[in-house]
């Protein structure tokens, strides 16, 4: 697997793509050496050529990652304030079709309550969207730090003279002299510290594919 690539699945292994990207800093933080609970390690001589990185530690422990992070969380807030205000108003809805059921015939009753069941599914199916498009904003935002990330790995893996390339989360112990991780966030931090991102939107992006089939109808 190229740097690239290797660069681009941390990313996204990073996040899950949930409502909440607070799970962005759950699932990203850097693991503890495992060696952290137990006697100190004496390690062995370095080994010439062979380097080790934290790629997940490079991405939420930089300027940019930070900020990536928070602002996943604002767009998740954001979105759970807008369903939270149309679900309270199905709530107060159906609340009100109950307190008139004695009142209402039968039919009259099972009308609106379907009508409030199109309403509630309708709601489901935007809840549902929404969580997708927060997945899609993750993806799409982290694709950009990696993006940002890889030609730093390969010039600090060249200064450094390495042959050899490891991934720190794949390491149990390695000799901290053969760590990369730190130069390669201060090098990133220098480079970049934040971009403009919105939610993505899954909706609007399928709606242009209906223009070619209107503009492919037969004229009279």
């Amino acid at each position: 697997m190229t740097i690239k690539a290797l660069v681009a699945a941390t990313c996204v292994a990073a996040v899950t793509a949930s409502a909440s990207s607070a799970a962005f800093a759950q699932a990203a933080a850097p693991a503890a050496p495992a060696a952290a609970a137990g006697p100190a390690v004496t390690h062995g001589p370095a080994l010439p050529g062979v380097c080790v990185v934290s790629l997940e530690g490079a991405i939420t422990t930089s300027t940019v990652g930070k900020y990536v992070q928070t602002r996943l969380q604002q767009i998740a807030t954001q979105v759970q304030a807008e369903l939270k205000a149309e679900e309270t108003a199905l709530q107060n809805e159906a609340k009100t079709l109950e307190g008139q059921r004695a009142t209402l015939d039968q039919n009259t009753f099972e009308q609106r309550a379907a009508a409030l069941q199109v309403k509630a599914n309708a709601f489901q199916r935007k809840a549902q969207l929404r969580e997708r498009e927060l997945g899609a904003t993750q993806q799409k935002a982290l694709g950009r730090v990696g993006q940002e990330l890889d030609p730093i790995i390969r010039q600090v893996y060249q200064q450094r003279q390495c042959s050899m390339l490891l991934n720190r989360e794949a390491v149990v112990i390695a000799n901290p002299t053969m760590d990369i991780s730190q130069p390669v966030v201060t090098a990133l931090n220098a480079k970049i510290t934040q971009f403009a991102f919105d939610r993505e939107r899954l909706d609007q992006a399928a709606a242009p594919a209906a223009a070619p089939a209107a503009a492919a109808a037969p004229r009279k």
